[in-house]
């Protein structure tokens, strides 16, 4: 340590005029050196080859071959102490540990490289090119040419091209696995080349930043891009003023959580003409909003609002006095901080007229805004998805005052709900179409079994049973009578609705039994409506029964299979989009199908 500080602040006398001149033009003196000794080798080689011709030029040659010879020992004495100190320095051993192997003698020419790398031009220096004799200013990245010499910039990547391996031809754009696996989630199972409109539309997506205006582009379009851009999270401030067109009556923003309070105002500004709203995840949609609507005057007939939580209670009962009567549809869904019993109450005096209401997460409706739906008998389409726990009485009685003019009805977490909503539903809905009742763990597959025998609905085309079963951790197999969907009831289901059923779940019934599958799908049965059919979680499910699934539903587009582990290798036909299965990853052409 005393040795290596005594090193460090050493201090150096300055530069001779003469150093400083050498330095300043670029003049090595290292490189001098060696010139010279290259000259003198020269020199003694040209000498011995020629034959002496008068005495008087043999004496001097002797004369100065003798001076040579005397030169010569001095250098290579110095050459050799030289070389001798580089083979006792550290980077010699370095490198000749990277080169062991190598013959003995090559120490020699280990050491003569570093003297050479120590005498080349430092960084900042100028030097001539080997290869174009161009002037040019070394760098640390200088690259040495064939023979010792640096080479410019243009020649080190003229050099650099000539070492590469020719490049690979390009090939065309292709979908990715991960794009792939995306679209089979969505349902989509495309074979060949999108649709113009389609492709048109993604690269208008591709390129939204760049993009000024939509023109008068129709409203599918806007509504296709609004579905891809909020997809992609891309729904900021500057691409909804794009969507902003006074001549429309509708805007979809599926995604508006980058959007800010006054986005929200400008929407209602731009388009006076507007009937038909819906914003989801408005996260900033507050009561400065709510009132600038109402004071627009608005003739709004579709109001779906999602995770507008900064809207209190007080103004949107403003909003149902002051729009009430003219609503037509009303879909309020993740609503933690307000829409309480008495905001719903308001909203069933006022809103009279609806035909379509959802209400999806609203964390505050419990059992008394049950009661007061009741109150909508002009009601068409019912959706319910509560939090709070309400009484089974409360639920009948919504049904049996509304379910005669139903389509619809969806009822979600409603778990206590028994076989007398079932029997309410069989005895009261005539013209149901739709019917989901999910997360339900007390109706029995007897109740499913008597629903659907003698109905006089007609054939429902979507069905939602999914996750009616029996939860109790300590019986694995469950109650002696079959909770929630099971043999009987699904044998039941497909014999009303077979005919025009096309989305049907059935996820997560545990107890249908492979029978019961075997004779839904058996030789003969043919569903000539299904499209979409989810039977996740049924263990019994194999690569048989879902070849049987494929040959009675002869236009099927999606097919949901997870947690479906004996499915294996089955053959998906061309344009069904399978999801789930162990290798179930390609589409196959079957029985001459495309």
């Amino acid at each position: 340590m005393v040795n290596r500080r005594q090193t460090r602040n050493q201090i150096r006398g300055p530069h001779s005029a003469l150093t400083d001149f050498l330095a300043s033009n670029n003049i090595s003196a290292a490189q001098i050196r060696e010139d010279y000794r290259r000259r003198l080798e020269e020199a003694e080689h040209q000498g011995a080859s020629e034959e002496p011709s008068e005495p008087a030029e043999n004496d001097e040659a002797e004369q100065s071959l003798d001076e040579s010879s005397e030169q010569r020992k001095n250098r290579k004495r110095k050459e050799a102490a030289n070389l001798a100190k580089i083979k006792q320095s550290k980077e010699f051993a370095r490198r000749k540990a990277r080169r062991i192997g190598e013959p003995d003698d090559d120490d020699n020419r280990i050491a003569r490289e570093i003297i050479y790398q120590r005498s080349r031009p430092m960084p900042g220096q100028l030097e001539n090119c080997e290869t174009c004799s161009k002037r040019f200013t070394v760098t640390p990245y200088s690259k040495t040419g064939p023979n010792g010499g640096l080479l410019c910039t243009k020649c080190s990547r003229s050099l650099e091209d000539d070492g590469k391996k020719p490049k690979a031809k390009k090939r065309g754009p292709r979908t990715g696995r991960r794009q792939n696996q995306s679209n089979l989630l969505d349902g989509i199972a495309q074979q060949g080349a999108l649709s113009l409109a389609e492709m048109c539309t993604k690269k208008v997506a591709d390129n939204i930043n760049d993009i000024e205006e939509f023109g008068d582009l129709p409203s599918p379009l806007l509504h296709r891009l609004s579905q891809i851009l909020s997809k992609r999270r891309a729904l900021t401030s500057r691409t909804l003023n794009l969507f902003l067109r006074p001549d429309l009556d509708s805007i979809n923003i599926y995604d508006s959580a980058k959007l800010e309070t006054n986005d929200f105002q400008k929407i209602f500004a731009f388009m006076p003409t507007l009937t038909n709203v819906n914003l989801r995840f408005a996260g900033q949609l507050k009561n400065t909003v709510i009132e600038y609507l109402l004071g627009r005057d608005l003739r709004l007939k579709y109001l779906q609002l999602d995770a507008a939580n900064l809207v209190s209670d007080s103004h949107w009962r403003r909003l149902f006095e002051k729009l009430g009567p003219q609503l037509e549809a009303l879909k309020l869904s993740n609503l933690d901080f307000s829409l309480d019993d008495e905001t719903v109450e308001v909203l069933c005096r006022n809103c009279t007229e609806l035909r379509r209401l959802k209400l999806k997460q609203c964390w505050k409706v419990g059992h008394i805004s049950l009661q007061a739906l009741s109150s909508l008998t002009s009601l068409e389409h019912l959706s319910l998805d509560l939090v709070q726990e309400t009484s089974n009485d409360s639920l009948i009685k919504v049904v049996s005052t509304v379910g005669p003019r139903l389509h619809t009805l969806s009822l979600e977490g409603f778990p206590n709900a028994d076989n007398c909503l079932l029997e309410t539903i069989h005895d009261k809905c005539r013209s149901l179409s739709k019917l989901r009742l999910s997360g339900n763990v007390v109706c029995t597959d007897e109740g499913f079994a008597k629903l659907f025998t003698g109905w006089p609905n007609p054939p429902l085309e979507y069905v939602d049973f999914s996750s009616t079963r029996d939860v109790e951790n300590s019986n694995l197999d469950g109650s002696r009578d079959a909770i929630g969907l099971a043999s009987e009831g699904l044998i039941a289901l497909m014999d009303h609705s077979g005919s025009a059923i096309q989305k049907l779940n059935i996820s997560s019934c545990r107890h249908v039994s492979r029978a019961a599958f075997e004779e839904i799908f058996s030789d003969g049965k043919v569903y000539p409506n299904m499209k979409e059919l989810d039977v996740s979680f049924h263990t019994v499910m194999d690569d048989y029964l879902i070849s049987r699934i494929l040959q009675c539903c002869p236009v099927i587009k999606k097919l949901v299979a997870f947690a479906c582990f004996n499915v294996r290798d089955v053959r998906i036909p061309v344009g069904v989009a399978m999801i789930g299965g162990l290798k179930a990853q390609d589409t196959i052409v079957t029985e001459g199908r495309s």
